[in-house]
């Protein structure tokens, strides 16, 4: 089974797959932002909560070497429940979670103001078991080829993710945290590749996606000094999920090309950590 961990003695070993596009040290942002929600999960309150908020602090870089994860429920109120996760690594906090599940409930009457999205979805459908993500250009076609995106086009890019650890199916929560990683990919790849590496991703949603497969489409983007903010939707082929929104330093000095970087791995990811 294609995965991005194997689980060892309460220990997560990262595969090929997980390693970053930065450096063969390091693990990418999707694979490390999937795992803390696969932590925090341990701890939902159940089916009657939908996990509105997810937000991830990547301020120091996840080594390629084993991975032990630490969470605590911070609140378990009957609307509200609040809990933390970290991973811990050479005796320090590498990066740092926290999930926000509220209680799922009748709408309010009336009627407010929502936005015009025009959210493109692909006709092909990946399949359940993963699959290598497509890509969207402004009005150009989806496609698989990871050189589609040296332009300065908005872009979307359409997952199916595959088994997070060994042996067991992402949930949709797993699924939407790996996805959600990809804003800074789809916000800063560009017409010289990828120059922004994101210290966070934080996501809200107002519901759980339905089936296996997960868009991103750029929302904006903001930079100057080499400081970036960028903002996704999140989406399946029923529509809005939530947005996901991301700060960036510029890795200028280490811009990732992400042809040659889907090239050189067996299996492409579309991640740029």
């Amino acid at each position: 089974m294609v995965a991005f961990f194997t689980e060892d003695g309460g220990s997560y070993l990262a595969t090929e797959m997980a390693v970053s596009a930065w450096s063969p040290s390091q693990l990418a942002g999707t694979a490390v932002c999937g795992l803390l929600a696969r932590e925090l999960e341990t701890h939902s309150p159940g089916a009657g909560f939908v996990p509105a908020r997810f937000s991830a602090d990547l301020f120091r870089p996840v080594l390629n070497e084993p991975i032990r994860l630490h969470s605590q429920v911070v609140r378990a109120g009957l609307r509200v429940r609040v809990v933390d996760a970290s991973i811990v690594q050479r005796d320090e906090v590498r990066v740092r979670a926290s999930v926000m599940y509220l209680a799922a409930s009748q709408q309010p009457p009336g009627q407010v103001w929502q936005s015009d999205r025009e959210l493109p979805v692909p006709s092909e459908r990946l399949g359940p078991e993963g699959a290598p993500p497509l890509f969207k250009s402004g009005n150009f076609d989806w496609t698989h080829d990871f050189a589609s995106g040296v332009n300065s086009e908005r872009k979307c890019a359409w997952h199916s993710v595959p088994a997070l650890v060994e042996g067991y199916e992402p949930t949709p929560f797993e699924r939407v945290a790996f996805v959600s990683d990809s804003t800074n990919l789809v916000c800063h790849w560009g017409t010289a590749g990828v120059g922004f590496i994101n210290s966070d991703v934080s996501f809200t949603l107002s519901r759980l996606p339905d089936g296996h497969e997960v868009g991103v489409q750029a929302l904006d983007q903001v930079s100057s000094a080499g400081v970036a903010v960028a903002s996704t939707t999140l989406y399946d082929r029923s529509g809005p999920l939530g947005t996901c929104t991301i700060t960036a330093l510029s890795n200028a000095e280490r811009q990732v090309d992400m042809a040659a970087f889907a090239a050189s791995r067996s299996f492409p990811q579309a991640t740029a950590r």
